[in-house]
C-alpha cells in the first residue's frame, strides 16, 4: 500500500487550502470594513474637525492589501513548489538520512 497521496487527494488538499485562504481574506475584509465604519462614526461624532480615522484605516489597509495579494496572486503556488522541491531533496537524501 502506497503512502503517497493520490493526485485527487493532493488536488483536494490544495483546493481546500486555497478556499480556506480566500475565506480568511473575506473575513479579514469584513472585519476591516466594520471596524473602520465604526472608527469613522466615532471620529465624526467626537472630533469632526480632525479626521484621524484615515491613519488606522490606511495602515490596516496596507496589511489587507498584502493579504489579498498573497491569497489571490498565487503565493500558495510558490509555497506548493517550495514544498515539492524540499520533498524531492529529502527523497534524494534517503528516508533515514539527516
Amino acid at each position: 500500500m502506497s503512502m503517497q497521496p493520490t493526485a485527487d487527494e493532493d488536488m483536494t488538499r490544495r483546493a481546500t487550502r486555497l478556499v480556506d485562504a480566500k475565506l480568511g481574506f473575506r473575513a479579514h475584509l469584513l472585519v476591516y470594513l466594520l471596524v473602520n465604519a465604526g472608527l469613522v462614526a466615532i471620529n465624526l461624532a467626537t472630533t469632526p474637525s480632525h479626521l484621524w480615522f484615515f491613519y488606522p484605516m490606511g495602515g490596516w489597509g496596507i496589511g489587507l492589501l498584502a493579504h489579498g495579494l498573497a491569497v489571490h496572486r498565487g503565493s500558495s503556488d510558490l509555497r506548493d513548489r517550495m514544498i515539492a522541491e524540499e520533498l524531492e531533496r529529502l527523497r534524494r537524501r534517503g528516508a533515514g538520512g539527516h
